[in-house]
């Protein structure tokens, strides 16, 4: 699997921390060249830093706002120049914010997850597909989506309706870009441990972490060592989606131990 990653120009949106910081480990790893994207440039240069000293791979790194249209065109454009292609796409930035039901919600919480998770993500994949459609050998174009695409939740409406999206959009980039060498597809996460509940709760950290209390959740290294997995079969295989949950999950319902 490894062999077929060595020199693969990746390039991940949200790569300074959680399950983008762990792909692009994970990747390192695995040989790959890689751009890194964030809103945060310390810990993108922390994460960059790393890898060179761990792995000895070509990593570069640019500040990202996946809901400026010409940082994610400048973004792509810097990728290209530095390496002359693009072979992966990990589309990972996205973000809940509130858990507020639909008549107390707030537009500003609800423009940041449409803005980021539904419009965001589609600028990153138009700018990518682009390029990828130029290049003979096509590419792989693997989205963050999650659960919440599948089920819905109280609290959750424009969240699981951001994730609902972004599931169409990727059934639909499947089919247009059929026959072009171009494999796309989701991985689709129940509970997982990183930044994503102090984000939703506006880094309120107790109770941020009293959502994976009495389980055992999901971690970023355990998302990317699937994501990893997908893009490093063979070319005539596609895996178009994985839902993956902690054992202590199902659904949307949690066993706790306590």
């Amino acid at each position: 699997m490894f062999s077929r990653l060595k020199n693969k120009v990746v390039l991940i949106t949200g790569g300074s921390n959680g399950i983008g910081r762990a792909c692009a480990l994970a990747y390192a790893e695995a040989g790959a060249r890689l751009m890194l994207g964030a809103r945060r440039p310390e810990p993108l240069a922390e994460t960059a830093a790393e890898i060179r000293e761990k792995f000895g791979v070509e990593v570069e790194t640019r500040t990202l706002d996946v809901r400026d249209g010409a940082s994610v065109e400048a973004f792509v454009g810097a990728t290209v120049e530095r390496f002359g292609r693009i072979d992966i796409l990990i589309n990972n930035a996205g973000l809940a914010v509130g858990m507020d039901k639909l008549a107390d919600g707030l537009d500003d919480d609800w423009a940041r997850m449409i803005e980021t998770n539904v419009v965001g993500a589609l600028r990153v994949v138009r700018a990518v597909v682009r390029v990828m459609l130029t290049q003979p050998e096509g590419g792989d174009v693997v989205s963050l989506g999650s659960l919440a695409g599948h089920i819905a939740y109280e609290g959750g409406g424009v969240y699981c309706a951001t994730k609902h999206a972004l599931r169409a959009i990727t059934e639909a980039l499947r089919q247009e870009t059929l026959g072009k060498n171009i494999r796309v597809g989701s991985i689709d996460p129940g509970m997982v441990e990183t930044e994503f509940s102090r984000v939703r709760f506006k880094g309120d950290a107790d109770r941020a972490k009293s959502v994976y209390r009495g389980m055992t959740p999901l971690t970023a290294e355990d998302i990317a060592e699937c994501i990893v997995f997908m893009t490093g079969r063979p070319a005539h295989v596609c895996i178009e989606k994985i839902i993956i949950n902690p054992t202590d999950q199902a659904g949307l319902k949690v066993h706790r131990r306590e």
